[in-house]
């Protein structure tokens, strides 16, 4: 039997709060990509780990308050709370794929390509996990060439974010950057959404409605929390707000590890050491008039 589909339970506002903490995900992981490339070698790893669970949780909460106004008329909900939190995981770790290789080696060629497509790989199992952890009387079934397309979509958005996280330095376009890559991945989800079908087991009892509301809720204070908390590391660093460029070209230049640039004691101009030459004090007695 055909299930009933409602994706919009609540009206416009969970798309709208799910599109909002895309975009917050976003904008703190592009602030810190882009800080990640101002500082020594030393430290990278720290802002670009940070940068990758700022977006992975982001991107991992617009989809589950999206699934909040999701409800099967026929049969109540559940979500497994395991491959729920997987895919958090999946997510977080497929995008710091992405975003490390584009910290080291550059947001442009090969390995803009290569790591778009690992973290978009990553946005869509994050996607499809999430809703294979969904458990009712029925199942799913999804078109394939919608699926492809959602998965094209999160692919390109992947990689305009990680060109932006590279190239992007002033705050207003990081900002313009996230609300692009949130709406990019909020047009991902509802095109993965639009994709299944739902098939019941047996047919509907009365009054089974629901949406799982009660069960993500509750889930969702932990990643919400550290969203909080990263936008405060955020807020108090002003170089990552800001986007100021380093204080030599080389060590700013994307995918230039930092190790690998003279420190700046190394670049100051090295007293000369050499003595002037002495003066011939004869030959220059010599050369003086004499008073006779």
């Amino acid at each position: 039997m055909q299930g009933t589909v409602d994706g919009f339970s609540y009206g416009a506002v969970t798309p709208l709060v799910a599109y909002l903490m895309a975009c917050l995900g976003g904008a703190l992981g592009l602030r810190c990509t882009t800080r990640s490339l101002l500082v020594t070698h030393s430290r990278r790893p720290a802002w670009l780990a940070l940068g990758s669970a700022a977006i992975g949780s982001g991107i991992w909460t617009m989809h589950f308050v999206a699934m909040i106004g999701f409800s099967i008329k026929e049969t109540p909900i559940h979500y497994d709370q395991p491959i729920t939190y997987a895919s958090l995981a999946l997510a977080i770790v497929m995008v710091g794929v992405g975003i490390f290789i584009v910290g080291y080696r550059g947001a442009t060629g090969t390995a803009l390509f290569t790591g778009g497509t690992i973290t978009g790989l990553g946005v869509a199992s994050m996607h499809y996990l999430g809703m294979a952890g969904m458990h009712f009387d029925g199942r799913f079934t999804y078109n394939t060439l919608t699926v492809a397309t959602s998965v094209v979509i999160a692919v390109v958005a992947a990689t305009a974010a990680l060109w932006a996280a590279g190239r992007v330095r002033g705050f207003l376009w990081s900002v313009g950057a996230s609300l692009v890559m949130g709406l990019a991945v909020s047009g991902m989800h509802y095109t993965g959404m639009a994709a299944l079908d739902v098939h019941l087991h047996t047919p509907p009892g009365a009054a089974t409605t629901g949406s799982g509301a009660g069960v993500l809720a509750p889930m969702l204070i932990g990643p919400l929390v550290f969203l909080l908390i990263a936008g405060v590391v955020v807020m108090r660093d002003p170089l990552m707000i800001m986007g100021r460029p380093a204080r030599t070209t080389v060590e700013g230049k994307p995918g230039v590890p930092a190790a690998a640039v003279p420190s700046h004691q190394e670049r100051r101009p090295q007293p000369h050491t050499a003595r002037r030459p002495v003066r011939n004090e004869r030959y220059h007695a010599s050369r003086t008039p004499q008073n006779r």
